[in-house]
């Protein structure tokens, strides 16, 4: 929040062009009748959150280092990131969103054959009234479930370290890992609370992410800060255990 009160103009045009992709998706499901699709979009997009807020991470980071604030900079560092590491986590978090999608069509073959819907409320009747439509519900989120916990264990910490030192994806998604794995309490939690800020958010046709978008984004830079040591200190603790194992332990 402090950060997001420093720089609320950055905060809010990440979190608008965010929010406006998530109407397109919907809008574009609709044209091409397709709006019983409404539900399982709307979540794979909130999974291409980490990568949009990348612009946020920079802001927060030129906040904790006193560099100036300039749209110029920002942007320019985001463009950059195409040439980076950052590129191949965007693939990462598009192959898992495919993933998300195929097994949303192959629940819907088993569960409700291959009807097609007038209307997102005709399939929502469907899935709330019939028993084959709870099982397709009930599935279809422990599934969703599993697969949002694989690519939050392997993106929460993955982008800002990318945006932050120069190191590869793979590097970037075994600390991400390793760090959901040493504290799964309050990481798990984090994913919770994201998720459900994050539905709630979408709720009044996205615009609810123009503000927790940047909160949120702001808050996974700290919680980086928090998780990773600093790189220097990295670099003399592993100096320090090379020539003195003994007095490193």
């Amino acid at each position: 929040m402090r950060d997001f009160r420093k720089a609320p103009r950055f905060g809010l045009f990440f979190g608008g062009v965010y929010a406006l992709g998530g109407i397109v998706v919907l809008l574009t499901a609709s044209v091409l009748h397709m709006s019983y699709l409404s539900y399982p979009l709307a979540i794979t997009f909130g999974l291409a959150g980490p990568f949009v807020a990348v612009g946020l991470y920079e802001v927060s980071r030129r906040l904790e280092t006193g560099e100036p604030l300039a749209w110029g900079g920002v942007l320019g560092v985001i463009w950059e990131q195409r040439r980076r590491e950052i590129a191949w986590m965007a693939f990462v978090v598009l192959f898992v969103q495919i993933m998300w999608m195929y097994q949303v069509r192959l629940l819907l073959a088993l569960f409700l054959g291959f009807k097609s819907f007038a209307s997102f409320s005709a399939f929502a009747e469907v899935v709330v009234t019939t028993p084959e439509g709870l099982m397709f519900l009930f599935i279809g989120n422990i599934v969703g479930a599993v697969l949002s916990v694989i690519l939050f264990s392997l993106t929460v910490v993955s982008f800002p370290m990318l945006l932050d030192r120069d190191v590869d994806f793979i590097t970037a998604m075994i600390t991400s890992v390793r760090s959901v794995v040493t504290s799964p309490g309050p990481m798990i939690g984090w994913a919770i609370l994201v998720t459900a800020t994050l539905l709630v958010s979408m709720l009044p046709l996205f615009i609810g992410l123009v503000v927790t978008l940047p909160v949120l984004g702001h808050t996974t830079w700290h919680l980086y800060r928090k998780l990773v040591p600093p790189a220097e200190a990295k670099a003399a603790e592993d100096q320090l255990s090379a020539a003195d194992p003994v007095s490193a332990r």
